[in-house]
This record gives C-alpha cells, sequence and structure tokens, in this order.
C-alpha cells in the first residue's frame, strides 16, 4: 500500500465524472447531511485538512466479477437517494474507493449536484415537498455566528432564492460555478462586476479567490493506493478501516459482507429496493430502514439476530440469500397488514414490531390474502391487538431485541398449526421481564396522553377498535382546539378562575378520537354536538356513533367541557381496564 501524489478537488471530482473512480458494492449509501457538507466545504476553503483516502487500483480481470457504483450526485431523498450501477467497459480497470466515499460524494454534491430533502411538515408525495438545492457562497459577507462553526456563509438554495432581488447586488455565487472561471485574476473581478459587488474592500474578491484556490489550486486529497486483487484481504482492510468508529454501522457491515458473499442476488440492490417499496408503495408511507429489512432477513433464515462481526459468517449470508424471496414477501405483507391496522410513519413508534409478524407469516407461509380475508380477519385482530399492545407499554422495543426476537421465534416455532400464538409469545416475553400486562397506574398514566404524542394513536386505537383502520384516520379534537384560548374562552362565558381548566385539558386524551380524513376537513372548528347533527341525518346512526366512540351526554356549548371531559374520561379508564386486563 502506497501513499499517493496529492491531488486538488477539481482533478479528483473530474476523475469521477469521467468514471476513472468508482465505489465497490461493499460501500454503504451516503449518509451525510446538507450541515455535515458544509462544514466540510467551509474546512477545504479555509486550508484544513481532510484526512486521508484508501483507494483499490482494481485491474480489468478482476473488474468483471465485481459489482461497481457511481457516485451519486443529484441527492434526492425520496426519488434518488442512491448511487446507480457502474458499467465497467470489457477489458477496463477502474480505481475503488475504499475509504472516503462520504466525503467525495459531499464533494460532488457540493460542486457538481444539488440535494433535495422534505421540508418540514410537507406530505411525503407532495411534488413540492423537495425542493432542489444547491451549495451557494454569499459573497457579500461572512457567515454569522453559528452552531457548525462556519467562517464562509455556504448554504443550500434553490436557484430561485439565490437571485437577487431588484437592485440588489448578486451575492450568492453557486460554488460549482468556479469551474467555468478561465483564472484567478481578471476573471474573478469581471466576476464580481457582472453581479454589482462592491471592489472597494478586498473582502468580496477574497471570499471567491479563497473558493478558487480551495478548489483548483490547493491538493488537500491525499490518499493511499492498494493494489492487491485479493478479495479477502480487500474486504478485510474495509472492515477494519471502516468499522474503528461511527463511520459504519452494524448494518451497514452486514449489507456489505452480504453484497460480497451472495452468490446469485445483489444484496445491497435488493435491499434497497424493499426499503423503498416498503415506504413507498403502499396507502400509508413509512420510514423503515435496512437495519429492519437486515433483521428481518436473518430471523427468516434461522440464524443468530445479532448484528456482531462473527455472525456474518459465509455460511450465514447464504442462508439469509437462499430465504430472501420469503422475506421480501412476508416484509411487504406485514407492512401491508400493518397499514390496515392505520399505523403509518408518523404512529408506528417501533419499527422493529414488523419483524416478528413477517417472521409469522413467513413461517405459515401465507398469501397477499391474508391481509384482506374474513376467513383470516380473527387472526389479524389477534395480531393488531398484540402489536398495539406492545406499542403502548413502554419499554418492549428499546434494548434487548435480540433477545425479545429470539424468544418470539422460539413461540411461533413451537406453535402447532396456525394461529398467531399470543399466549406463547407473551409468555416468554415476561421471562425477559417485558410483559405486557399493565397495572391501575398505568391506565392513569395513558388517560393524560396529549395529542399528537407517540402513544396516543394506537391507545386510541385499542379503546375503539370497531374502527376501520384500513381508510384514514386522523387524532381529532372532540371540542375543537381553537377554540381553547384564553380571549375565545372568556367570549363563550366561561369563568375567569375556571379559565385554566379548560385549557389544562383540552390537548388530552379525552378531548380525542378518531376521525376519517374527510369528516375531520368537515367537521373542523364546530361544537361536537353540532357536528354530529349535521353528520348523521338517521337518528340510528348517530346514536350508534356516540356509543361507539364514548360521546354521550354532549353539551351544546363550551360551558359543560370540563363536565363531559371527566365524565368521559372515566368511561375510558374503564374500557382500557377492559381491553389491557387490568385487575382493579
Amino acid at each position: 500500500m502506497a501513499f499517493q501524489t496529492p491531488v486538488t478537488a477539481e482533478e479528483i471530482l473530474g476523475a469521477i465524472h469521467q468514471k476513472q473512480y468508482l465505489l465497490p458494492a461493499i460501500q454503504r449509501e451516503f449518509v451525510w447531511n446538507p450541515d455535515q457538507i458544509r462544514r466540510l466545504f467551509d474546512s477545504l476553503m479555509r486550508g484544513y485538512p481532510m484526512g486521508s483516502f484508501l483507494l483499490w487500483k482494481v485491474d480489468p480481470e478482476t473488474a468483471k466479477t465485481y459489482t461497481f457504483y457511481n457516485f451519486l450526485t443529484h441527492y434526492h431523498e425520496r426519488d434518488d437517494p442512491y448511487a446507480n450501477k457502474a458499467t465497467v467497459p470489457a477489458g477496463s480497470g477502474i480505481t475503488a474507493v475504499l475509504d472516503g466515499q462520504q466525503r467525495l460524494t459531499a464533494l460532488n454534491i457540493a460542486i457538481y449536484g444539488s440535494h433535495a430533502e422534505k421540508k418540514k411538515y410537507a406530505w411525503w408525495t407532495s411534488p413540492d415537498a423537495f425542493p432542489k438545492k444547491r451549495l451557494y457562497i454569499n459573497l457579500e459577507a461572512d457567515a454569522e455566528e453559528n452552531d457548525l462553526g462556519l467562517r464562509y456563509d455556504l448554504r443550500f438554495l434553490t436557484d430561485a432564492d439565490a437571485k437577487p432581488q431588484d437592485g440588489q447586488p448578486d451575492r450568492w455565487y453557486r460554488v460549482g460555478a468556479v469551474l467555468d472561471l478561465d483564472n484567478a485574476g481578471p476573471a474573478l473581478y469581471g466576476e464580481l462586476t457582472k453581479r454589482s459587488l462592491d471592489l472597494s474592500t478586498p473582502a468580496c474578491f477574497q471570499r471567491l479567490y479563497d473558493l478558487y484556490k480551495a478548489v483548483r489550486e490547493q491538493k488537500p486529497i491525499n490518499y493511499y493506493l492498494e493494489q492487491t486483487q485479493d478479495p479477502n484481504k480487500v474486504l478485510d482492510i474495509f472492515v477494519r478501516v471502516n468499522s474503528g468508529g461511527t463511520t459504519l454501522s452494524y448494518s451497514d457491515l452486514l449489507l456489505s459482507m452480504a453484497t460480497n458473499q451472495w452468490r446469485h442476488l445483489d444484496a445491497r440492490e435488493e435491499v434497497r429496493k424493499l426499503v423503498q417499496e416498503l415506504n413507498t408503495s403502499g396507502s400509508s408511507s413509512f420510514s423503515f430502514s435496512k437495519d429492519v429489512v437486515l433483521k428481518t432477513a436473518l430471523m427468516v433464515a434461522g440464524v443468530d439476530l445479532r448484528f456482531q462481526v462473527s455472525n456474518f459468517t459465509e455460511s450465514n449470508m447464504h442462508k439469509v440469500e437462499a430465504s430472501w424471496g420469503t422475506t421480501r414477501a412476508a416484509l411487504i405483507r406485514a407492512v401491508a397488514l400493518i397499514g390496515t391496522f392505520g399505523f403509518s410513519e408518523r404512529t408506528l413508534t417501533a419499527a422493529s414490531v414488523v419483524v416478528p409478524l413477517a417472521y409469522y407469516l413467513a413461517k405459515h407461509e401465507v398469501s397477499d390474502s391474508y391481509v384482506t380475508s374474513g376467513a383470516d380477519a380473527k387472526d389479524r385482530m389477534t395480531v393488531r391487538q398484540w402489536i398495539t399492545r406492545s406499542l403502548v407499554k413502554r419499554g418492549i422495543w428499546g434494548s434487548g431485541l435480540d433477545s425479545l426476537l429470539g424468544r418470539i421465534r422460539q413461540a411461533i416455532d413451537q406453535q402447532p398449526g396456525y394461529g398467531f400464538p399470543v399466549a406463547e409469545i407473551e409468555k416468554e416475553m415476561t421471562a425477559l421481564g417485558k410483559s405486557l400486562s399493565f397495572e391501575p397506574a398505568e391506565i392513569d398514566e395513558l388517560l393524560e396522553l396529549k395529542y399528537g404524542g407517540q402513544r396516543t394513536f394506537p391507545v386510541l386505537a385499542l379503546l375503539y377498535p370497531g374502527l376501520d383502520l384500513a381508510k384514514q384516520f386522523h387524532e381529532d379534537h372532540i371540542f375543537p382546539r381553537s377554540r381553547f384560548t384564553r380571549t375565545k374562552l372568556r367570549i363563550a362565558g366561561i369563568a375567569e378562575d375556571a379559565i385554566d381548566d379548560y385549557l389544562s385539558r383540552f390537548d388530552l386524551l379525552p378531548n380525542l378520537q378518531l376521525l376519517g380524513g374527510v369528516p375531520n376537513v368537515e367537521k373542523q372548528a364546530k361544537l361536537p354536538a353540532d357536528w354530529l347533527e349535521r353528520a348523521f341525518a338517521v337518528q340510528a346512526e348517530q346514536a350508534t356513533y356516540v356509543q361507539a366512540n364514548d360521546l354521550h351526554d354532549l353539551p351544546s356549548d363550551m360551558s359543560g367541557f370540563v363536565e363531559f371531559y371527566e365524565r368521559r374520561k372515566a368511561r375510558m379508564r374503564d374500557r382500557l381496564t377492559t381491553a389491557l386486563g387490568v385487575t382493579p
């Protein structure tokens, strides 16, 4: 392994775009966020060391037996989060990056590419949820004091946001445009003049020159070149340089080793495609990670569930590959089933719950019809209640996950015949100190859950199991939250000394229900009694709805809210006590 002559950022990125440098399949996905990219680029402009890189010279004969990937240039969190496969021409060798791909991809996105991540609160499916942004530098001023410690004002902006307002200097310069400048002298002055920037002080010129120098003149890319063609030695080097810190998680390592050891399938492609399908293909969006997929694959394959290097043997990886088709089908059905239970990315608070469910479906070789068939309705209800209770109970899906999954696998394996073995599973869970039994004090705690809380949706689903949660439901305030301001409560005639009682209750569980998406929009700020009269033309249907959702004795105005709240709270306590099997 020899140390090579350092090169500029322009030179190495140019080689990347000429497909001279590629990523081996054992590399993980790009995981850096925009702030990490900004900080790296700030360090580059300040002349700080970037650390060393490790490259692998792959001969043409060796290159034929491996899968390689191009560097990611235009990152899109939903549509294009992964690097694509590279085509290596027959008879050609390449250079593969063993260590440093996160830094090089970050520079590539900063200079050649763009970054699009979901806007906060935007819908995943919205076409405007992922604005395309490129890295710009403010030539007019340095960064204000900031947590990242940036000197230069570097920001990811849309091209529209970077445009100057009428009559203002054009201060935002796209950093990639520095590659278009002919030189570091007149070309820079010409660019600044064109942008109407102040040339009476050297500050603007200095920032643009610092950018030019960082990308095109300085040589911060120091790298070692490994030339062995022994795949085992290359994998050992990769593991050693990537598992010493936080740069490589155990699931990343497993995926890397699976990619190297699977005989017929490309593990990386299979896992990434399945993760995308699980998260986006159904009516509900989720955020399952490759960790969940890989843990399920280990469980279905019947091997040790721990993410430890000693477990990633060639024998185990072949078992995982052999059962991959079963794993994939079971996970797709499990996620579809969880969607019919009403869960989504926001309300499924422990993604690991899908692992034992997928194993149960795989073990019994169920078909797609299981998700909706009448013959399986009773079994689905048993599964739904167990999943919901496990999400409501604290501490189930946290520490000790491998031991828990191992015990659940054992209980499912030992169950004769068909049917979700809930009693046997809960017995094994209790033995691990993860009992699903509840105490009266826990019921009181659940009744104090807030709107939008992690456990609020599963508790409401547990309270009112008759709802068809396969349809879209929202947590809804029975008495609209918009009416709970001090001003509005005074206007409604609420006594001053009672207002705090109203404000302390309106956001808690007894004032919440699960309401279908369309009815929720129609209800808006209407008082519940008024909405019920409008929503149900037939009195019998209204009575059924009231009974099913504990909406008895609804007052016609805000004055009766506290009394209604306390009565519904008592009814909900009785329901939860029964549903959770609590002994009063």
